[in-house]
């Protein structure tokens, strides 16, 4: 996986409720757990722009409601600061699913912009973005 350029505040913390924005059938999501984020003993694991999450689907068609999936954070509300010093945020907090860990989305289109350091990390994404932002 690549390295984010950019210093990304991590607003997405354990058990958060987030909405799906490809055509995957889900509606909202729950992170579960953040991979590749360690923390002391206690402490509530949180994820950023470009994380590879896994979820459990809350709301959403009858086939993919209740079950565990893994999703990358494509949108967060919290501004970040990317390295030319622009300060860069979104209107909503958003995922896609994965189908595999090569970054294979389920979906065949993602709704809305898409983050360019979540783009960057997630090249197969990227493919099926409307719009990098």
């Amino acid at each position: 996986m690549k390295a984010v350029k950019a210093s990304i505040v991590r607003a997405l913390p354990h058990t958060a409720n987030v909405t799906i924005c490809d055509n995957s059938g889900g509606r909202i999501l729950r992170i579960i757990s953040t991979f590749g984020h360690k923390t002391v003993k206690g402490r509530v694991s949180s994820a950023a722009i470009g994380d590879l999450v896994t979820g459990s689907v809350v709301e959403g068609k009858q086939d993919i409601r209740k079950t565990v999936v893994q999703a990358v954070i494509v949108r967060q509300k919290k501004a970040y600061m990317r390295l030319d010093g622009t300060h860069i945020k979104f209107e909503d907090n958003a995922v896609a699913l994965i189908k595999d860990d090569l970054g294979n989305p389920k979906g065949t289109m993602i709704k809305g912009p898409m983050a360019k350091e979540a783009a960057d990390r997630w090249p197969a994404l990227s493919k099926i973005a409307s719009m990098i932002i």
